[in-house]
């Protein structure tokens, strides 16, 4: 089973880890390291070996770790920003332009597999949107005329292969769905038999800049190269990007149906947060995978809530037997609702990144792989512009940036306590966390089913902010920019670099 960024279980793991075949050289300088092993680091090192790059791909923990692991793995040619506001904010043309964008990436998919047949579990299907109320109905509307000015097919009809009930619903033709670990793994595999080095267990810590060089520390020895890119889902350290960006959990179920009856298709509601759907045959078994009740990172009390809203909307409208999975994974959202790809604000113009997908990672993280690749060998792309991190937003998407950036909390935690000085910690029940407040001070604290206690600094290393305990994920998640930190305080997503400091607790 691969590992991943949360205490539950994906659908996706249940997949032999991967196992990379090379060791590396520290006197071989590549073309480009790619940082991150995800459906964007897998994608992007393939498409710059095939065009003759010595790519390297350092993965701090295993492929798919992070939310390429977790996704409900929706292959789309429309997108959580509407191409009605696609249009208004940044005109027709750039909005018909993303969809040739989104058709190009489904199409590079489809050829992925087939030229490196990978055995997936891909199939098209048709996509439905259903508006459940009038308001959404006026909603759908809109979306229905902006898809079909942007050049992609969107018609009512008169019936839905899902039992939710609807005032109108649309049907989008061509759509996409398969198993995402195994497909990462098929490109891993591609990746390598080109000439491409995979690195796992290499997390990637600092770039250092000799003239057209790039030094990188990593976890295993120094990594030399030309370009690197950054495809960790948000870069690591502290960058503009980050404040441009807002981090989201979102939650997924895998359902056994007692009818058997399986939508042979993609659905999505009109509600806020939305709900989708979609099945999937995994070993044999057919499972209903539904996903909503999203929220900001760190900004829900209890983590336990979405997972109950989210069974008891499915428990609405579908014949459960059984929920035999659920998990949650993040995303970012971009200040004005398209993804940040190209070259890394405030970096050398030869570090690049790609972030702040939305709910849509597997489309973009295969566009991303086409205007990267582009960018770095030819320096131009089609989608350069439309795409580019350092562009000038919509002057209303600044009261977004405020909000989204607004506190940043400060605390001080000295290295070492006594445990009776500590309140509430004798109280701690196992499998419980919480924060303390002492004077001058906090302390994270956990304590596992073994009666182990975990204590650290809750100061988010990235830029300073308190972080909130994720019961559900067993994290503890940062609400300013995402990061989150294991129990122990380890690394599981960035943009952190540096774990929580461990606070020793004496007198136990």
């Amino acid at each position: 089973m691969i590992a991943r960024d949360g205490a539950n279980t994906s659908l996706w793991q249940d997949t032999a880890a991967f196992q990379p075949g090379q060791q590396v050289s520290t006197d071989t300088v590549f073309d480009v390291l790619v940082v991150g092993g995800g459906i964007t680091g897998l994608s992007t090192a393939l498409a710059l070996q095939q065009q003759g790059k010595k790519c390297v791909l350092a993965e701090a923990w295993t492929l798919g770790f992070g939310t390429s692991g977790g996704t409900t793995a929706h292959l789309n040619n429309f997108f959580d920003e509407p191409y009605y506001r696609v249009s208004k904010h940044f005109g027709p043309d750039n909005a018909r332009l993303l969809a040739t964008a989104a058709k190009e990436a489904l199409t590079a998919m489809e050829r992925n597999i087939s030229d490196y047949q990978i055995s997936c579990g891909y199939s098209r299907r048709p996509a439905y949107l259903f508006a459940t109320d009038a308001a959404q109905a006026e909603e759908l509307e809109r979306m229905s005329e902006g898809t079909q000015d942007a050049g992609v097919d969107m018609a009512y009809i008169n019936e839905s292969p899902f039992p939710i009930p609807y005032q109108r619903i649309a049907q989008l033709p061509g759509q996409g769905q398969f198993h995402p670990t195994q497909y990462l793994h098929g490109l891993a595999r591609a990746f390598e038999s080109l000439g491409g080095l995979i690195l796992e267990q290499c997390a990637v810590h600092e770039l250092e800049h000799r003239g057209q060089q790039i030094n990188a520390s990593t976890d295993r020895g120094i990594l030399k190269a030309l370009y690197a890119v950054y495809a960790t889902h948000i870069p690591p350290g502290v960058n503009l990007v980050h404040f441009r960006c807002a981090p989201y959990r979102s939650y997924v179920m895998a359902f056994r149906l007692r009818s058997g009856n399986y939508p042979q298709a993609l659905g999505y509601d009109l509600a806020d947060p939305y709900h989708y759907y979609r099945t999937q045959e995994v070993n044999g078994q057919q499972y209903l995978i539904a996903g909503g009740a999203d929220h900001k990172t760190a900004h829900e009390d209890n983590t336990e809530r979405p997972f109950r809203e989210l069974e008891a909307c499915v428990r609405q409208y579908f014949d459960v037997a059984s929920v035999d999975y659920r998990w949650s994974s993040q995303y970012y959202e971009s200040v004005d609702g398209l993804p940040f790809i190209g070259q890394l604000p405030g970096n050398p113009a030869n570090v690049f990144t790609a972030t702040a997908f939305g709910g849509n990672g597997m489309i973009y993280g295969t566009i991303a792989a086409r205007v990267l690749s582009e960018l770095i060998t030819t320096g131009e792309s089609a989608y350069k512009t439309l795409f580019e991190p350092a562009r000038i937003k919509p002057a209303a998407a600044f009261h977004n940036f405020v909000s989204e950036n607004a506190a940043v909390i400060k605390s001080f935690v000295a290295g070492k306590f006594a445990a009776e000085s500590i309140p509430g910690l004798a109280s701690l029940a196992a499998g419980e966390a919480k924060l303390v407040r002492m004077e001058h001070s906090r302390i994270a604290l956990f304590k596992d089913e073994a009666h182990r206690l975990y204590a650290v600094n809750p100061t988010c290393t990235h830029v300073q902010c308190t972080v909130a305990w994720n019961q559900a994920e067993r994290s503890w998640d940062c609400p300013c920019h995402g990061a989150r930190f294991s129990p122990e305080g380890k690394v599981l997503n960035g943009p952190a670099r540096k774990p929580l400091e461990p606070v020793q607790i004496t007198g136990l």
